[in-house]
């Protein structure tokens, strides 16, 4: 950082020096051929160097790996509740894969839990701590099953673009992030497509595909996900007691024999090519509240605890007798929030 700050001064320093000079000094075309010259070795200097390069423009690579894994872990604190499993799991899962200089495979991460749960924003915060700009960043890709892949009868041109864009985007940057959202509503068979680019393979028609990341996000599985919370709850155990093992296995399982799953009879689950199923618990009351709490204040208004109240309140909540989890998670704490505050 020290350098190229004083690299930058040195270059602003010469560009600037014709406007802070006294006319009479010098001759001015021996003072600007100067100038010129030493400015353009200057920002030569800056351009070729990588990492200062990076600083004008978006680079493959950006962020080195520690700063990424502490930005995770320190967003997924803030910023994600209720969600104990999730936060251990991905930021071990993606610290580890990014500080391993000789990974045998692609990072591939599988999140399932209702829809409001947190796992479109944590494939977001993952995506914002290797690439500043996060999803709008041009290595970090996104497909939506209704939207990218909506006609059945089309599964084979499908398959032949979605391999042709994950190999032409790893070509140009090793580190690229895929994300598959809608995962259930995946024409079965299409994310067998991509079996070769996630397997163990040094190169593939020349090119390594073990820097990437793929995330899979899915509604499949929810219902295990909740009958273990649920039975937690019934039995007086606390919430953050229950562990990856206690859920995992079933899930790999539950999602594999699941036709709307997107994975159904999948060689992705069938090779264990997936790294990681991570299990998204249904949201209580208390983190209803929490989402509202952030959302007021990310808006640059005090937090009315009157206010976070009603809005919890008004969601619909399950079981119907027991009433303990939020049906829709916080996916509509935003648009309520319209309701209350005269943004």
């Amino acid at each position: 950082m020290k350098l190229r700050r004083g690299v930058l001064r040195a270059a602003l320093a010469l560009v600037l020096l014709p406007l802070l000079t006294p006319a009479s000094a010098v001759e001015p075309i021996s003072l600007g051929i100067a100038i010129a010259g030493a400015a353009a070795s200057a920002l030569t200097g800056i351009i070729s160097y990588p990492r200062l390069y990076c600083y004008f423009r978006e680079c493959c690579l950006h962020r080195h790996d520690r700063r990424a894994a502490a930005a995770l872990r320190e967003n997924l604190d803030k910023k994600l509740f209720g969600q104990h499993l999730v936060s251990k799991v991905v930021v071990k899962a993606v610290r580890g894969f990014l500080n391993n200089t000789n990974a045998k495979k692609p990072l591939a991460l599988s999140l399932h839990g209702w829809t409001g749960t947190g796992k479109n924003f944590v494939s977001k915060i993952v995506a914002e701590s290797i690439y500043k700009s996060g999803l709008q960043s041009k290595y970090v890709h996104q497909f939506v099953a209704t939207l990218h892949f909506p006609h059945a009868h089309s599964i084979n041109l499908y398959k032949d673009q979605l391999q042709s864009w994950i190999r032409g985007n790893v070509s140009i940057c090793p580190r690229s992030i895929f994300i598959f959202d809608e995962m259930d509503k995946m024409h079965a068979g299409l994310i067998d497509s991509i079996k070769p680019f996630l397997d163990y393979y040094e190169l593939l028609d020349g090119v390594s595909y073990r820097q990437a990341i793929f995330i899979f996000l899915s509604n499949a599985g929810a219902e295990r996900i909740t009958e273990v919370a649920l039975d937690f709850w019934r039995n007086g155990r606390a919430r953050e007691d229950i562990q990856l093992t206690d859920i995992q296995n079933a899930l790999s399982v539950s999602v594999f024999n699941n036709k709307n799953s997107g994975f159904w009879h999948s060689t992705l689950i069938d090779r264990n090519l997936i790294d990681y199923f991570i299990p998204f618990l249904p949201l209580e009351y208390k983190h209803v509240k929490m989402c509202v709490r952030v959302e007021i204040e990310s808006r640059g208004y005090t937090v009315d605890e009157d206010i976070v109240s009603r809005i919890a309140d008004e969601m619909t909540y399950f079981p119907r007798e027991e009433r303990i989890y939020s049906d829709k998670g916080c996916k509509t704490v935003d648009a309520k929030l319209d309701y209350y505050y005269d943004f």
